[in-house]
C-alpha cells in the first residue's frame, strides 16, 4: 500500500473515506503496471494538449479583416492560413478526447471489479486512483480554459462557413482540408458544450455502466462517491492537508472532487443531491467556499451547470441555496 496513512480519527460515510490517497507519489505495483503505462502515455500527450489549449490566441483579427473585406482575395487567403493550423489543434483536442475516454474505460475496469470493494480498489490501487484523479483534473482544467476562450468555435464556424463556400463555388481547399465534413460535425457538436471534455467522461461513464451490465452499477458508483469523500476530509483536515508537499495539489484535489461529484450525479438514479445520496454535498460545497473565490468559481460553476440533479424537487433548498451565485 506504499504510501498509505490511515485516516484514523474519522468515521465518515462507513469509513469509506478512511485512507489517504496520496495524488502526488503514489507508484504502480506490478499487477497495476500494464494499465498504468498504458494510460500514462494518455496523461503525457495531455500536459501538451493543455500548453497548447493554454497558448490558444484564435485568429479573431485576421476573420474580422476577411468578413469587412470580402472581395480582397489577399485578405481572405490570410484569414484562411491563419485558420487553417488553428483548426488542426481543435481537431487534435477533439481527438484526444476519445484516448480520454479509452483511459477512462481501462481504469473504471480495474477499479470496480467484484473480487474487491470499490473502497477496497482505490485503497490498494494507489497509482490507478492517482491516474483517476489526473484525468479528473485535466478535464475541469480544459474546460475552464475553453470556457474562457470564445476564438475556439469562431475559428471553427468561420472555417466551416469557408469551406461551405469553397465547395459552392467548386474551388479545391488544398491540404487545409483536414476535416471532413462527418468529423466537421462531430467537433462542432463537441465544441458546442460549454464543458466539452467534462461531457465525453460523463458519457463515457454512463456507457461503461451499460456497456457491462454484468458489474452492479453501485461498483461505479460507490468508486466515485468514496473518491469524493477521500478528496473532502484530505481537504478539510489540516493533519492531512499539511501533507501535501505542494500547495497546487490543494487546487488538485478540489478539482478531483468536484469531478466525480459530477460524474457521480450523471451515472446514479439519482444523483448526488438527493439525501440518500453517498457523497455529503452540504460537506463538499462548504470545503469549496473555504477556499480564495478567485481559485474555485470555475468549479462552483460546474456543480451548478454542468450536474444532471441540481434542480429536482429532491434536491434541499439549504443545498441549493449555497449553491446559488452571489
Amino acid at each position: 500500500m506504499g504510501n498509505l496513512i490511515k485516516v484514523l480519527t474519522r468515521d465518515i460515510d462507513n469509513n469509506a473515506g478512511n485512507f489517504f490517497l496520496d495524488f502526488e507519489n503514489a507508484q504502480p505495483s506490478q499487477s497495476e503496471t500494464e494499465v498504468w503505462e498504458k494510460v500514462n502515455q494518455v496523461l503525457t500527450e495531455a500536459k501538451i494538449i493543455l500548453e497548447d489549449l493554454q497558448t490558444y490566441k484564435g485568429a479573431g483579427d485576421e476573420i474580422r479583416q476577411a468578413i469587412q473585406n470580402p472581395n480582397v482575395e489577399g485578405v481572405q487567403e490570410k484569414a484562411w492560413a491563419a485558420v487553417v493550423p488553428l483548426v488542426a489543434k481543435l481537431k487534435t483536442f477533439y481527438e484526444f478526447s476519445q484516448k480520454l475516454e479509452s483511459s477512462l474505460h481501462c481504469l473504471l475496469d480495474v477499479l470496480t471489479t467484484a473480487d474487491s470493494t470499490p473502497t477496497q480498489h482505490l485503497e490498494q490501487k494507489q497509482a490507478l486512483a492517482r491516474q483517476f484523479a489526473h484525468i479528473l483534473h485535466f478535464t475541469l482544467r480544459f474546460d475552464e480554459l475553453k470556457m474562457t476562450n470564445p476564438a475556439i468555435q469562431n475559428d471553427f464556424s468561420y472555417y466551416r462557413r469557408t469551406i461551405s463556400r469553397m465547395r459552392i463555388n467548386n474551388l479545391s481547399a488544398d491540404s487545409g482540408n483536414e476535416v471532413n465534413n462527418e468529423l466537421a460535425n462531430r467537433m462542432s457538436l463537441f465544441y458546442a458544450s460549454a464543458t466539452p471534455m467534462l461531457k465525453t467522461l460523463s458519457d463515457a461513464t454512463s456507457k461503461f455502466v451499460s456497456d457491462n451490465p454484468d458489474v452492479p452499477i453501485e461498483n461505479t458508483t460507490v468508486c466515485l462517491s468514496t473518491m469524493a469523500c477521500v478528496c473532502k476530509v484530505m481537504l478539510e483536515t489540516p493533519e492531512y492537508r499539511s501533507r501535501f508537499a505542494s500547495e497546487e495539489t490543494v487546487l488538485f484535489c478540489l478539482r478531483v472532487m468536484v469531478g466525480v461529484i459530477i460524474l457521480y450525479d450523471h451515472v446514479h438514479p439519482a444523483g448526488a443531491f438527493v439525501k440518500t445520496s453517498n457523497i455529503d454535498m452540504k460537506g463538499c460545497i462548504k470545503v469549496l467556499k473555504e477556499q480564495p473565490p478567485s481559485s474555485v468559481e470555475g468549479l462552483l460553476n460546474a456543480l451548478r451547470y454542468t450536474t444532471k440533479h441540481l434542480n429536482d424537487e429532491t434536491t434541499s433548498k439549504q443545498i441549493k441555496n449555497m449553491l446559488q451565485a452571489n
